[in-house]
């Protein structure tokens, strides 16, 4: 369940305010309508299966820590949006692309990105090496529709097509971020687990 909760709030930070913030800053609508449908049918798969995951059994019973799963959360919803306006402004001011297939990998960039964070929240404070495989399920899926969703967009299914050069970059991108972003996480842990000096 914290890792379910964790995962869904970061999700939908790094989704929503990146959109909100494009359309009123660029005036820039960086998915169609149509994006927004499959990006939200491909992360149900996946999140469905975080039930069956492996893990270690806990030596104590479970409490919820909302401050500790509201702070992850935050920190990794607001990593991803600060990615996704940096490859923003790399396609559009360095690689000079157009607004359409802008639009194509930045889906592309969330449908990847997105998924593999469940990588990271599925083993807490510990680094995504560090705990047992994912369940078989769990990987699959997520690496199943991590697969449909960059089909989608190389072929341009209901959106432009991006091709294989540019969702190898893409892919890229979004595993450089996953590294960075696991290390961010194990340091907002650590603050947490911190004592209070009271004077």
């Amino acid at each position: 369940m914290n890792n379910y909760a964790t995962y869904r709030i970061a999700e939908t930070i790094r989704v929503l305010i990146f959109l909100t913030l494009s359309i009123i800053i660029f005036n820039f609508y960086p998915l169609t309508a149509v994006m927004i449908v499959i990006l939200a049918l491909l992360n149900d798969l996946p999140i469905m299966m975080i039930a069956y995951d492996n893990t270690k059994p806990l030596q104590r019973p479970a409490s919820w820590e909302m401050h500790r799963v509201l702070t992850i959360a935050t920190v990794l919803g607001i990593a991803g949006v600060v990615s996704s306006f940096l490859l923003f402004y790399f396609s559009d001011q360095v690689l000079h692309l157009d607004r359409p297939t802008i639009q194509t990998l930045m889906f592309l960039k969330l449908a990847v990105a997105g998924h593999i964070t469940i990588y990271l929240t599925r083993t807490g404070e510990h680094h995504f090496w560090s705990r047992p495989f994912p369940a078989g399920i769990l990987f699959w899926t997520t690496e199943i529709t991590q697969l449909a969703g960059t089909l989608i967009a190389i072929y341009g299914v209901f959106m432009k097509p991006l091709g294989w050069q540019l969702a190898a970059f893409v892919w890229a991108w979004a595993l450089g971020f996953f590294i960075i972003n696991d290390f961010i996480k194990i340091h907002f842990y650590k603050r947490m687990e911190r004592p209070t000096i009271h004077k």
